[in-house]
């Protein structure tokens, strides 16, 4: 099926051309290649297919479109502009200015109708793959009156080299996400050169062997598109790749070279305008190219007010109402209510401690889905009573990624924008690196996505330094608007489970032992945990002497090293710092109650100095990790290693000089 003005979509595909060497001119830097080689796929798109209403493009049942391909960006903001999107011309001329909302790589919160942040390549493709598993547990709860749309993912070359696009590629496979399209930009070209250079594969078998559905067009022919959009629309068993051959630079003197990926010099941009025979000045577009999404926007505007009247009749029901509440609005019961009862516990595991803490919460927080990396028996993720999402089953609430670390977070990142769900992932700390683009992108979108770490330090014990973290929690405290939870019992990660909870402007990283560790209080409360530090034994005799400060499992070591030092009469204070970043947010006068300046302080953690080094005043000490760990059981490694009460007072001593 085709709309009758082929020639509309021609001329609209033409002003996208335009507006991209314009808007990369006046910019001086971008990248031209993809939208005027995907100028007709996005007209045709944004014409026919998607569902969206430029009025509200934060309507929960639209379609989700990703350019995954976020160089790509102004073939994205070419669309929105002329759709109809609140992105005015005067945004399109400000491409890549500051404070404009149209910067380089498309981000989320930015720019109407962009959804997801997207640039490192393939972490796209994989956010679409969440978006599609979010519709369709969303879909189970509430039924298709009220969740019924599609993911669209545009994806380049560079897309489908990166491993986690094939990770999620294979996840949404197994889990049939038939509601996902992916537009495979196939124009064989890279920056390097000709794709062959490093790309020689045939992707369509490799994702065939997936298990998705596969096709190939010609991308620059609009009705092929058309076709093969609606062919997937009436099977949804798997997922669907459409491969696009298109010419990447169409219409430009650099068409099918690689020069054509990026800006290109002006004497090009005239020489693209007269190819196109383009005679209107620079930001002037015809009326005809707007007038071509008017049908789509006044679509979309009668079916989301359809969609709105549905909504309105199924929330009389009390109980949906309170479940879509609780999960489309991000609605939280009292948590401290539902908090078990650790007092008496004795010794526990703070990885223990947090499975306890998730079931108890998930009961009232229907929005909580998540899993780990084939770990949960490890991590504690599992949900006791819930099911597993699998193929045509996503009543759910414990998700398998298997051995995708890379995927796990990049998905999460999906559900997490998709709205209605408040995903958890879990894997040991060590391979958080795998994820690490993924956590920068939930943090830079401020998106609320909980990372459960758990064997945390060098006390993994015998897998060896292969598995024991010791740089971890510093890259990760690294990271701008991350708050990192280290809890040092049951209490504090109690503190840590509501916080991130709590949080909704950005994700949470809890650091988990894999041994058991004591209560600090026998009365298993951690008063001022939820301020991420807090005085946890008080000098006596008069003005402390020497400040322990310390976080996790070191925290114990630290309160036997004060008791030794306080029998020989020395004045010591103890601190617990669950969460640098929460601590640092409090006021000064909070802060300087806790940890005095001028009062000599000894920082204690299982792990480098870099970062809570920020602690250290002149002549302070740190006691940690310089290197990494060795094979041996627990008990042996915080001998060798010197996180041991008796080393902690020694070490005390000897910056107090006796």
């Amino acid at each position: 099926m085709t709309r009758p003005s082929d020639e509309g979509v021609a001329l609209t595909a033409k002003t996208v051309r335009v507006l991209t060497v314009d808007a990369v001119r006046q910019a001086g830097i971008g990248h031209v290649g993809l939208p005027l080689g995907c100028a007709e796929l996005g007209v045709t798109l944004f014409g026919e297919l998607l569902k969206y209403d430029p009025a509200d493009p934060d309507w929960p049942d639209r379609d989700r479109f990703v350019l995954s391909a976020g160089h790509g960006s102004m073939l994205l903001y070419s669309l929105l502009h002329l759709s109809g999107y609140a992105l005015p011309m005067q945004q399109i001329e400000r491409f890549r200015q500051l404070h404009s909302a149209t910067p380089g790589h498309p981000e989320h919160g930015e720019t109407p109708g962009v959804e997801t942040t997207t640039g490192p390549l393939g972490q796209g493709v994989a956010n679409a793959v969440g978006m599609a598993l979010a519709e369709r547990v969303l879909a189970a709860r509430f039924g298709s009156e009220l969740v019924d749309h599609r993911t669209y993912a545009l994806a380049s070359d560079g897309d489908l080299m990166e491993g986690v696009a094939s990770e999620a590629a294979s996840l949404a496979a197994h889990l049939g996400l038939g509601r996902l399209i992916v537009l495979y930009d196939d124009n064989a070209v890279t920056i390097d050169g000709p794709a062959e250079l490093a790309f020689s594969e045939d992707v369509g078998r490799r994702f065939e062997a997936y298990g998705w559905d596969v096709c190939s067009i010609d991308g620059h022919d609009p009705g092929a598109l058309q076709a093969a959009v609606r062919a997937a629309w009436e099977s949804e068993e798997r997922p669907h790749l459409i491969c696009c051959r298109t010419h990447i630079g169409q219409g430009s003197p650099e068409v099918d070279t690689s020069p054509a990926h990026g800006a290109i010099p002006d004497d090009s941009v005239e020489a693209t305008r007269r190819a196109l025979a383009w005679e209107l000045p620079p930001f002037r577009v015809p009326e005809a190219a707007r007038d071509y999404f008017r049908p789509a926007a006044e679509r979309g505007a009668r079916e989301r007010a359809a969609w709105m009247r549905r909504k309105d009749q199924a929330l009389k029901d009390p109980g949906l109402a309170d479940l879509w509440a609780s999960m489309l609005e991000r609605e939280l019961p009292d948590l401290a209510e539902l908090l078990p009862d650790f007092a008496g516990a004795g010794a526990m595991a703070t990885r223990q401690a947090s499975g306890k803490l998730l079931n108890a919460f998930a009961p009232e927080v229907p929005g909580l889905v998540g899993g780990s990396a084939d770990l949960a028996g490890s991590n504690n993720t599992r949900l006791a009573g819930e099911a597993d999402v699998q193929r045509g089953k996503f009543e759910g609430r414990n998700l398998h990624f298997g051995v995708r670390e890379h995927a796990m977070g990049a998905i999460a990142n999906g559900l997490a924008l998709h709205g209605g769900l408040r995903p958890y992932t879990g894997t040991f700390l060590v391979f958080s690196d795998y994820m690490r683009p993924a956590i920068r992108l939930a943090a830079l979108m401020r998106q609320p996505v909980i990372y459960v770490f758990t064997h945390d330090s060098i006390f993994v014990g015998e897998d060896g330094p292969t598995h024991q973290p010791v740089e971890q929690v510093a890259a990760l405290r690294a990271i701008p608007n991350l708050e990192v939870w280290r809890p040092g019992d049951a209490a504090e990660a109690a503190a840590a489970w509501q916080a991130a909870l709590r949080r909704d402007s950005g994700p949470t990283a809890l650091i988990l032992t894999r041994q058991a560790v004591p209560p600090i209080r026998a009365d298993g409360i951690a008063a001022g945990a939820e301020r991420g530090g807090y005085v946890v034994h008080s000098e006596s005799g008069g003005p402390a002497e020497l400040v322990i400060a310390a976080t996790g499992s070191e925290v114990s070591i630290s309160l036997e090293a004060a008791r030794a030092l306080e029998d020989q009469g020395r004045r010591v204070r103890v601190v617990s710092l669950p969460c640098l970043e929460r601590f640092r947010d409090q006021d000064s006068d909070y802060r300087e109650r806790v940890l005095p300046t001028g009062v000599r302080r000894l920082v204690v953690e299982a792990g480098v100095e870099l970062g809570i080094a920020t602690l250290l005043q002149p002549g302070d000490r740190f006691h940690g990790m310089s290197g990494f760990g060795a094979s041996a059981p627990w008990k042996d490694l915080a001998q060798e290693f010197g996180f041991t009460g008796e080393r902690v007072a020694g070490i005390a001593r000897e910056l107090l000089g006796s």
